[in-house]
């Protein structure tokens, strides 16, 4: 699987052991920088081209940061793209089962870089299940984002 990565400073040690977790998985990993550890940088430059680039090609990613907060919300302001802030395996999957996310935002300063990888394996692992109510409740928020209206 081809799976987009990001961060700033703040999760680009753990960026660096993920991707090489990754690759030894047999994973194509589009590192989408930081490329360096600059203490300054901001997340949204970042962020943002992994976001557009997994909802162009219907790929996942993931984005890091200190608390992955504000790496979701930079991702989730990308149009189309649905981005769930991972906090455990089990957050991860649901992302994925109900929410047909494309992306995680993971806090680098929140877990150790085993339950990191530990998270991103299992949103990895999942698929969307498909039910009709999440498909449903999956078009209102497309219609939202398209139109500025909830439609049943």
């Amino acid at each position: 699987m081809r799976v987009h990565i990001a961060t700033d400073h703040a999760g680009f040690e753990l960026k660096q052991f993920l991707v090489e977790q990754l690759t030894a998985a047999g994973h194509e990993v589009i590192d989408h920088g930081a490329p360096t550890l600059e203490p300054e940088d901001d997340y949204p430059r970042w962020v943002i081209p992994c976001a557009l680039a997994c909802v162009a090609a219907g790929e996942r990613g993931i984005v890091l940061g200190d608390s992955g907060n504000g790496e979701q919300i930079a991702a989730n302001k990308v149009p189309g793209c649905r981005a769930a802030l991972a906090y455990s395996p089990e957050t991860a999957r649901l992302a994925r089962e109900h929410n047909d996310a494309h992306v995680i935002g993971i806090g680098a300063r929140m877990h150790t870089p085993e339950a990191a990888w530990e998270i991103v394996q299992e949103f990895l692992r999942a698929d969307f299940s498909g039910a009709e109510r999440h498909v449903r409740r999956l078009a209102q928020v497309a219609a939202f984002e398209q139109k500025g209206a909830i439609v049943p």
